[in-house]
């Protein structure tokens, strides 16, 4: 049972490119300390409802709004102001610099010299990046390289973390870690995770999301939906 403070909430929001609803009049409401995965087929608004909460994409109608602050207007650099950490589909890094500088200025942006180096140190442990703290970014494997910026994101200490796909493109064994590593964020943090690997979500997730035509289909756990006829219609079915 969720409880605490709402901390994100939608109302009525609406996103439409012409004539299509991506997301339409979607009321969706985040509690404290919650950990949230959104899926759905591919078309059925997720990553656009991502875009709109982190200030990529502008909504048509309704509203956003972090901890009583309506954010429908800002851009993506004023909502991680507010304490969010975003990490977009694509890895958002310096390719050139080694894991540890990556962090370290991602740390640096948001706090002086000294708690920078601490929160460097403390992430590159924290997300078990130690052994590869002087390889350049641009030298790592995929999964590498997704580990450096959530350790990027976690290095700004946001009280709200916003991923959109953290496990794609990953072996099994790089998924469980990285599974391993949301959990530990979610000790500190509030989550929405945007994915559509089932068995990733099952790993990290108690309440699931169930985006379908721009709308919310259903909320549930995962072993809910995977029962549910409606949901195995418009996106699980064997695979489930």
């Amino acid at each position: 049972m969720r409880q605490g403070e709402v901390v994100l909430e939608t109302r009525g929001l609406s996103m439409h490119f012409g004539g299509v609803r991506a997301v339409d009049r979607v009321d969706f409401a985040l509690y404290e300390n919650e950990l949230r995965c959104l899926i759905g087929p591919n078309g059925a608004g997720k990553s656009t409802f991502f875009k709109c909460l982190t200030g990529q994409l502008r909504a048509t109608a309704g509203s956003v709004v972090i901890r009583d602050i309506h954010v429908t207007e800002r851009e993506p650099f004023e909502v991680a102001a507010l304490g969010v950490g975003i990490k977009t589909q694509v890895p958002n890094v310096f390719e050139g610099l080694a894991v540890e500088e990556n962090i370290w200025l991602s740390a640096r942006r948001w706090h002086p010299p000294a708690r920078a180096r601490s929160l460097t140190a403390e992430t590159l442990e924290r997300l078990r990046l130690g052994d590869i703290r002087t390889s350049p970014v641009g030298r790592l494997a995929h999964g590498q390289r997704q580990w450096v910026e959530l350790g990027m994101v976690v290095a700004a200490e946001p009280w709200l973390v916003l991923l959109d796909e953290p496990a794609a493109g990953m072996t099994h064994e790089e998924t469980v870690r990285t599974a391993d590593l949301i959990r530990e964020i979610n000790r500190t943090a509030t989550l929405i995770v945007v994915e559509h690997d089932m068995q990733f979500i099952r790993m990290i997730s108690d309440l699931v999301t169930v985006f379908h035509e721009g709308r919310i289909l259903m909320e549930d756990t995962m072993e809910a939906i995977s029962a549910d006829s409606r949901a195995r219609e418009v996106y699980l079915g064997h695979r489930a």
